[in-house]
């Protein structure tokens, strides 16, 4: 006859579980901080309170919230230009000494909403921008300033840096290999312009943790930052008319703080998926609370794309990593 287990023992079971959870909840926190950067959509620069300065903020905040920079001539939204005024929370001074006006972010998205368009969740990836070949001081810091600009203006966190696009051998670096590099130096994905400073036009290849597919085209500077955010913001849909609710995400086969921090920087980085944060830590699966529109029936379609994920159930998925070879330089 087996022993009964003592009841002591089965609590000094469950507080053990609860501590090595918190415990590794809070280690994953450093690393879940780079995983995405939260945008001041709703900030914005003016010139002047009031009149067609505040008019024009407003739509460069719905250009933010969308990531198209058709919104801020959408038919959909005039009412939100018009009556930007209206939507004035604060008033504030930039790092440069700039004034700046602050929106109401829930009556906008609540207006954006009801209008049929889709919102880009504030949390966005890092990209790390590199241009090859690595342009001299002068011409690399005209090209950020342009960067820049057009990334604030379409709410996108960019950084130019420098990075080996090549191994020791000279061979290309595969694209897992080169996400790799963009992660050990804080970003989440890496957008490659090739072309020599007087080239009018450079091609521009974007790596994302979220789709095998590699997109390019060509254009200049700012069409870098613009084709990147028609990639990332989620795309106009008849799902726009689905209310948002929060699905519990179940992830099995999440066995180390690096799939807890590469699986939420796959989620945070996936279109149409808004407000990752993580539930709770069991064993190897963690549990995420995400908005999005539909429910689970809507998760299906914005995760199918995702070759790390495989459904096994309706809001449950196996994390399956990158395979080590992956992540080898191209022969």
């Amino acid at each position: 006859m087996p022993r009964p287990v003592p009841k002591t023992c089965c609590a000094n079971r469950r507080v053990r579980r609860a501590a090595l959870t918190l415990a590794a909840t809070w280690l994953l926190l450093p690393l879940l901080a780079q995983s995405a950067r939260l945008v001041p959509v709703y900030t914005v620069d003016v010139a002047e309170r009031g009149g067609a300065a505040l008019q024009n903020a407003m739509r460069s905040a719905l250009v933010r919230a969308t990531g198209r920079r058709e919104a801020a001539d959408d038919p959909a939204l005039a009412a939100l230009v018009a009556d930007a005024p209206r939507y004035v929370t604060d008033w504030t001074t930039g790092s440069r000494g700039q004034p700046q006006v602050l929106f109401d972010a829930a009556a906008i998205e609540r207006a954006v909403t009801a209008a049929g368009r889709a919102l880009w969740d504030p949390m966005r990836p890092l990209t790390l921008v590199v241009l090859d070949p690595a342009r001299p001081r002068a011409a690399a810091d005209a090209a950020r300033a342009q960067l820049d600009r057009v990334a604030a203006e379409r709410g996108l966190p960019i950084n130019l840096v420098t990075l080996p696009l090549v191994d020791a051998s000279g061979r290309p670096l595969s694209r897992d290999a080169l996400l790799a590099a963009a992660q050990a130096g804080g970003g989440d994905q890496l957008l490659v312009g090739r072309g020599d400073t007087a080239a009018a036009a450079l091609e521009w290849t974007l790596y994302t943790p979220t789709a095998t597919a590699v997109p390019s085209w060509t254009g200049p500077l700012a069409a870098g930052v613009d084709h990147t955010v028609d990639v990332l913001a989620p795309q106009p849909t008849g799902a726009m008319t689905l209310p948002e609710s929060t699905v519990h995400l179940r992830i099995d086969g999440v066995n180390t703080l690096t799939d807890y921090a590469t699986v939420t920087r796959l989620l945070q980085a996936t279109p149409g998926l808004r407000r990752v944060g993580i539930a709770r830590v069991a064993g190897a699966s963690a549990t995420f609370d995400v908005s999005v529109r539909g429910g689970a029936a809507g998760l299906e379609p914005l995760l199918a794309a995702q070759p790390r994920f495989t459904r096994t159930a309706s809001a449950v998925y196996l994390y399956v990593p990158a395979s080590p070879a992956a992540a080898a330089p191209t022969p």
